[in-house]
């Protein structure tokens, strides 16, 4: 099992985090982004910088995905497409997206979405907190106790 990252947006706490479970228990974490992101030098942690561009590096993570892979998103179409393609998509505030919750997480997405190119105000997500934070903490090592 490897471990993703859409790396252009997720928090740094997150990646710190992440950082710290690929060297814990060995296992291989890319971040794929649109631009050049530092990281620690190490045996297990590497970055692929993609062309700039709408979803140049969703598109380069499922490529790239594999059976059993891990990808950290909060892009709920490339969840979607990771999902379809046997790979667990978790949430940065630790929402795992599912085959049982994909659709209406989707279809939910959609119809904001719709809303904004209609004009309506729809406001965005919450600041990052430290709850989310821990909340991501527990599911990912419950995750990966259970799968590596």
């Amino acid at each position: 099992m490897k471990i993703w990252v859409d790396a252009d947006a997720c928090p740094r706490q997150i990646k710190d985090l992440l950082y710290r479970a690929a060297e814990r228990r060995k296992i291989i974490l890319t971040l794929v982004a649109n631009k050049a992101i530092s990281f620690p030098s190490s045996a297990w942690i590497r970055s692929i910088q993609v062309a700039v561009g709408p979803d140049e590096a969703d598109r380069e993570i499922v490529r790239l995905l594999a059976v059993g892979d891990l990808v950290i998103t909060a892009d709920i179409p490339l969840a979607a497409d990771v999902i379809e393609k046997g790979g667990f998509a978790l949430d940065p505030r630790g929402d795992f997206f599912t085959r049982e919750n994909i659709r209406e997480r989707l279809s939910l997405r959609n119809f904001f979405d719709d809303l904004r190119v209609s004009g309506v105000e729809t406001g965005g997500p919450t600041a990052f907190s430290n709850k989310d934070k821990q909340a991501f903490a527990n599911h990912l090592d419950r995750f990966l106790t259970r799968n590596s």
